[in-house]
């Protein structure tokens, strides 16, 4: 425990949502004293998707390994609690809109009074300056404004937004290896950092080839090469990959249209682009007449990447998975057992397969560490300002 490198840091996490608990679940996961900061309504996260008790499946998914603690933040009991836990915190992240964390005094500029060198990160929809900066934002709004649904288009041009929460999750992604540059930064340097880390702009970065596209082609970007992408089957769909010269031509023998591949109208992979309605039209009536385990072993003999196009739950079965360790299963949620995909690069610990914590379960614990008698703690927990939980 002690050699996860971010073991003996301590994060205030005054996030909510996905974006940020996400960045916060890693940096808990890879050893970190993460401080979940809740309003006594709880995470709005805990009321995402399929829910039971005081949770959901999202929140699980994303707040694991951690403390909860609370507390109405505009109470006396809440900025005394605050002002407590920042004295002893390394990083604080916030996920309020731009303004708020100052009337609450948590602003960088109050953190940083009590601690220079903290690292601060926000985390927004749109960035904390700017016309749209107090915007709410979600993560389908935020599809829509950068472009991320005109590259998930229907056939007949309707933009579709990804079936998940995509860009929350990748602003996690972001936002966690800031907040980590940033700590090897102060490791370093010794100073702290003030992060700005919006979903806008996380959702511009993981489009930037696709940005750059548009504008190089004048805004029509087309596929990166033909063939490529799913096919329908006799019993499902295949996807494969035909970049090269040669996986073109394999792919069209294997399938019984060789003259295909030698159609003088598209001798190279631009011609192939140009072309590609005509060519995968081909393409996907051959693929039908077929089953799936009958087009795989042929297409991977002539060197063509193939696969078979699969749901979640046949992932789980796969012997690939099982036998890489790609999953461990928790049974401590309140959903019962629940498959964890674990985090690529991360050594497996017994943080691997923590439970997401409920609401207010370490209230007693954290405030106890923080120095508050039994009778504080009473007094602010009968005037409701503060939720206590017995452990799950």
């Amino acid at each position: 425990m002690d050699e996860l490198p971010f073991a003996g840091c301590r994060v205030l996490d005054l996030s909510q949502g996905v974006a940020g608990p996400h960045a916060t679940m890693l940096m808990a996961l890879n050893g970190a004293d993460v401080i979940k900061i809740e309003p006594l309504e709880g995470d709005w996260c805990r009321r995402l998707g399929s829910t039971r008790g005081d949770s959901s499946v999202n929140f699980e998914a994303f707040n694991r390994g951690k403390r909860s603690l609370a507390i109405d933040l505009k109470s006396s009991a809440g900025k005394t609690v605050i002002h407590h836990a920042l004295e002893h915190c390394d990083i604080v992240v916030e996920s309020f809109r731009p303004g708020v964390v100052k009337r609450l005094g948590v602003d960088f500029e109050c953190v940083r009074r009590v601690q220079p060198q903290c690292i601060y990160a926000s985390i927004s929809g749109f960035g904390q300056a700017g016309p749209e900066s107090r915007r709410a934002a979600v993560d389908s709004l935020i599809q829509a404004y950068s472009g991320m649904m005109t590259m998930n288009a229907a056939p007949d041009g309707t933009p579709h937004r990804a079936g998940m929460i995509i860009v929350d999750v990748v602003t996690g992604l972001y936002a966690y290896q800031a907040i980590a540059a940033a700590f090897i930064g102060r490791l370093r340097w010794g100073r702290g950092a003030l992060l700005d880390v919006s979903m806008m702009q996380s959702a511009a970065a993981f489009q930037a080839a696709k940005i750059m596209e548009f504008w190089e082609s004048g805004g029509a970007p087309q596929p990166l090469y033909v063939p490529a992408g799913s096919f329908r089957t006799a019993d499902g769909h295949i996807a494969i990959s035909g970049m090269k010269k040669e996986h073109f031509e394999s792919i069209c023998r294997v399938l019984g249209v060789p003259r295909l591949a030698a159609d003088p109208r598209w001798p190279g992979q631009q011609d192939r682009l140009a072309h590609g309605s005509e060519i995968n039209a081909v393409l996907a009536r051959e693929f039908e007449k077929r089953t799936v385990a009958y087009w795989l072993p042929l297409l991977a003999d002539a060197g063509v990447m193939a696969e078979r196009v699969r749901s979640y739950g046949e992932w789980l079965k796969e012997p690939q998975v099982i036998e890489a360790n790609a999953v461990e299963w928790s049974a401590s949620s309140p959903f019962g057992q629940l498959p964890l995909a674990c985090l690529p690069g991360v050594p497996h610990s017994e943080r691997s397969v923590a439970a997401a914590p409920a609401l207010g379960q370490h209230s007693v614990q954290l405030l106890e560490q923080m120095g508050m008698t039994t009778e504080w703690i009473a007094e602010h927990q009968a005037c409701g300002s503060i939720i206590l939980h017995i452990d799950k």
